[in-house]
């Protein structure tokens, strides 16, 4: 049983068992962290918090300057409405005033499956089991800036589409017009040449955008494929939109592998360079969001033709041990206490999916977790079926799985590219070619099992 506390205070009620803030029958749409921060207060009412403090309880692991606390502050303030909730202590920090009541019961109680979502793919909008981390509020300023180019990078399973959607629609409640190209659903055939390939993005852009289908980007005449999608976006979609226009570009890896790649990502730097070379045409409301995992300086070769060394740079990393402790309180605190807690870091790494699946199958099976640490790195344990996937990958890349090896055996003097391609994988953790590790102690368990 796990005790997730209700706070009500004036015409609020603030669960922390769906995440969501109530005034009376109505939801009060909050962003992550200022969700995070009204918590903070509820559980700290009537004291002075001191900035630091408010900071390290709000933000965790990020470094964030004493700005960001007092916009947050304020921004909180102003979705509180009328009253006097939070008070201001000159030189110090923040008190939260109200009388405040902690409420516990029967719907704080351990979540039933049919309450919880499966783990795997994006975690739905809105959905409890969501956990914030220093990126969200790093992307949300970055739409509310209006910037050129937001880049998500991180390892495989580590959540960039759950967030590019939250950036995505963060950004639509902003008022901005929201396109997603999904690399990952395109047909081989869109795949072919830099011609058929914009030609199915600018497809799918004026199907979601309801415009007329655009003129031929085969790239035949005078003007290539690339001018020709510029003219689209600028006469097609920006002239006729009178907003902003955020585009997320999902699983953007996929074009590394091709040779017009150069020619691809030259494109979007262009877009980029347009706000400064052309300030009078409507580049400014164009923002693009990509998400990858892949290490770009590897593929392109050219700086002055990267849109991966401009903008806003997100890094997505893997769940804390605050986080993860977090995590288990929202699925009705499975881990029994701080010493399981610690284990099951340990274990997972914090890595997103492993992490969510372990929780998931705890509640959905009635499992404690020695059942869970017993079996973890069995075929038919509660990850069986990440692993086997996960060695099967390896196994058709002898150069990767030879790398592997090499990292099981203690060699550290991997190359740069090596690193990165295992990284990217979701295999190897650090932040660069000194001293790579496994990422988790059961893909090392396992690895070394299969492959020692």
């Amino acid at each position: 049983m796990g005790f997730l506390e209700v706070y009500e205070f004036g015409p609020y009620r603030l669960s922390l068992a769906d995440y969501k803030l109530w005034r009376g029958d109505e939801e009060v749409k909050l962003r992550p962290k200022l969700f995070d921060l009204l918590r903070v207060f509820a559980q700290h009412r009537g004291e002075v918090l001191e900035k630091d403090d408010l900071i390290r309880l709000v933000w965790q692991d990020a470094i964030v300057e004493e700005n960001n606390l007092t916009v947050t502050v304020n921004a909180l303030r102003t979705i509180l409405g009328e009253g006097n909730y939070i008070e201001t202590i000159p030189r110090r920090g923040y008190r939260f005033i109200p009388e405040v009541k902690a409420v516990y019961g029967a719907a704080c109680a351990r979540p039933t499956p049919a309450a919880l979502h499966p783990p795997g793919g994006a975690v739905p909008l809105g959905s409890m089991l969501y956990i914030s981390r220093p990126a969200d509020d790093e992307f949300c300023r970055a739409i509310a800036g209006k910037d050129s180019i937001v880049l998500v990078k991180g390892a495989r399973q580590v959540g960039k589409t759950s967030l590019l959607a939250r950036g995505l629609n963060e950004a639509r409640g902003q008022g901005a017009v929201v396109v997603l190209i999904d690399f990952q659903q395109f047909a081989a055939k869109s795949f072919e040449t830099s011609e058929t390939l914009l030609s199915a993005v600018a497809e799918t852009i004026a199907y979601q955008l309801e415009l007329a289908p655009p003129t031929d980007q085969s790239g035949s005449g005078l003007l290539g494929a690339t001018s020709k999608f510029e003219r689209f976006l600028r006469r097609e979609v920006l002239a006729r939109i009178q907003a902003s226009v955020v585009c997320g570009l999902d699983e953007v890896d996929r074009l590394f592998s091709f040779d017009y790649a150069n020619e691809i990502f030259g494109l979007f730097r262009s877009l980029h360079n347009r706000r400064a070379l052309d300030p009078n045409e409507p580049w400014h409301s164009l923002t693009l969001a990509m998400a990858y995992a892949t290490e770009a300086h590897l593929f392109i070769t050219d700086l002055n033709q990267s849109p991966f060394n401009v903008g806003t740079r997100l890094m997505l990393g893997d769940f804390t041990l605050d986080q993860v402790s977090d995590l288990n309180q929202r699925y009705g605190a499975p881990l029994k206490d701080q010493d399981e807690i610690e284990r099951f870091h340990k274990l997972l790494g914090g890595h997103p999916y492993l992490t969510q699946r372990a929780l998931y199958e705890m509640v959905r099976s009635r499992l404690g977790f020695a059942a869970i640490e017993a079996a973890a790195d069995q075929d038919d344990g509660v990850f069986g079926d990440h692993l086997r996937r996960m060695l099967l990958s390896l196994e058709q890349d002898p150069a990767l799985l030879d790398q592997v090896r090499r990292t099981l055996q203690g060699d550290s003097h991997l190359s740069r590219y090596d690193v990165s391609r295992l990284r990217n994988a979701g295999v190897l953790s650090g932040e660069g070619p000194f001293g790579p590790q496994l990422r988790c102690e059961l893909y090392a368990r396992y690895l070394k099992m299969h492959l020692a």
